[in-house]
C-alpha cells in the first residue's frame, strides 16, 4: 500500500508539474507583469515615439503597463548591450535601430553584444526614408543630372552627412561607390541642424537626411528632393523617383527600427508579441501618428526581420569597409 500510495503521489505531482511546465515552454498567461522597452536614444527621437506608441496600444491590449526606457549613449551601444544581459522571459525588450543592430558590428573593433546571436527578432516597427536633398537653386534636379554636374565639377563636388558612420554618410558612400564618384568629397557634421543649413546654402552639393528633418525644408521650397533611397517611392513624395529606378538599380539606404528580445525568450512569447505589436503598428491611429513623423509602419515575422537583418549587416559591411570609414 505504502508503494502504491508514493506512486500515486509521484503521478499527481508530475500532473500538477505539466501545465507548468507548458507555461515556462509557451506563452501561458504572459504577460501578467509589466513589460519594460529599452530604446538605447534619448527620449524625442523617431524610434523613442514609435516605442511610446506601441507602448500604449500593447498597454491597452494587454492589461498590463508597457513602460518606455531610455538608454542612450555610446551610438547605442549601452542600452542594446543592457537590452542583451536580460533576462530572456519576454519581460525586457529592445526597439532597435539600424545604427545598433546592423552598423555598429562593422565600425566598432570590441562590441559588447552581438546583434544577431544575443538577440530574438520580433517584428519591424517602422521605415523612415532618406531623402536624397541638394539646395534649392541647385543646377540638378535628379539623379542623372548630379552625376553628370559632379562630374564636370570634380575639383569641387562634395556631399554632407550628419556625422561620420551615421545612415546619412553611409548612404552617401554607397551612392558614391554605385554612381563611381570616387573624386565626391565627404563633409561631415554634427547633427541634421547644420547639415541643413550649409545644404540650403549652397555650402553641401548634396546629402541625404531623414524625411523628419528634411522633409519640412523641402515642402518649404528651401531644398529640392532629387530622389528617394527607399526601394519603392514613398507615399508622402508619389511623385518623387527612387534612387534605384533613377539610374542606380538596387540602391537602398533608410534608417528602421525594429523590436527585439534576448536571445532565448520563449518562441510562443515572441510570436504572442508580434501578433499583437502588428495589430498595433497598423492600427489607423499609429499609422496616422509615424506618417506625421515622415515613417512607415513596419509589420512583419520574426523570420522576415531575422533575414532583413542579416542582409542590412552584410551591405553595410561592405560600405563600411570599402570606403575605410572608421569612428572615434
Amino acid at each position: 500500500m505504502q508503494v502504491n500510495s508514493m506512486t500515486a503521489a509521484c503521478v499527481l505531482g508530475m500532473l500538477a508539474a505539466i501545465p507548468q511546465a507548458a507555461m515556462a515552454g509557451g506563452s501561458g498567461d504572459y504577460p501578467n507583469r509589466p513589460v519594460r522597452i529599452i530604446v538605447p536614444y534619448p527620449a524625442g527621437g523617431s524610434t523613442d515615439i514609435l516605442t511610446r506608441l506601441l507602448s500604449s496600444g500593447l498597454t491597452k491590449r494587454w492589461g498590463q503597463a508597457v513602460v518606455v526606457e531610455n538608454r542612450g549613449g555610446a551610438s547605442g551601444i549601452i542600452g542594446t548591450e543592457a537590452a542583451a544581459r536580460s533576462e530572456p522571459d519576454g519581460y525586457t525588450l529592445l526597439m532597435n535601430g539600424s545604427g545598433p543592430h546592423t552598423v555598429n558590428i562593422s565600425l566598432f573593433d570590441k562590441l559588447p553584444y552581438d546583434p544577431v546571436r544575443d538577440f530574438a527578432p520580433i517584428v519591424r516597427g517602422m521605415t523612415i526614408p532618406l531623402l536624397m536633398v541638394a539646395p534649392a537653386n541647385a543646377p540638378y534636379n535628379d539623379v542623372k543630372s548630379f552625376i553628370a554636374w559632379a562630374n564636370e565639377h570634380q575639383q569641387t563636388a562634395n556631399y554632407c552627412s550628419i556625422g561620420p558612420g551615421s545612415p546619412s554618410h553611409l548612404a552617401g558612400e554607397l551612392f558614391k561607390s554605385m554612381s563611381d564618384l570616387s573624386h565626391l568629397t565627404h563633409v561631415p557634421y554634427k547633427g541634421s541642424g547644420p547639415a541643413i543649413i550649409d545644404t540650403i546654402s549652397g555650402t553641401c552639393n548634396m546629402m541625404f537626411d531623414a524625411a523628419l528633418s528634411s522633409g519640412p525644408q523641402v515642402k518649404n521650397g528651401k531644398m529640392k528632393l532629387l530622389a528617394i533611397g527607399t526601394e519603392q517611392r514613398d507615399p508622402s513624395w508619389p511623385d518623387t523617383p527612387t534612387v534605384s529606378e533613377s539610374g542606380l538599380p538596387g540602391f537602398s539606404a533608410y534608417t528602421w527600427s525594429g523590436l527585439f528580445a534576448p536571445a532565448g525568450t520563449p518562441a510562443a512569447i515572441v510570436k504572442k508579441i508580434q501578433q499583437d505589436a502588428d495589430v498595433v503598428l497598423q492600427s489607423a491611429e499609429v499609422k496616422k501618428a509615424l506618417l506625421e513623423q515622415g515613417a512607415q509602419p513596419g509589420g512583419g515575422t520574426p523570420e522576415e526581420l531575422a533575414k532583413f537583418v542579416d542582409s542590412e549587416i552584410a551591405k553595410w559591411a561592405k560600405v563600411i569597409k570599402d570606403s575605410h570609414i572608421t569612428v572615434n
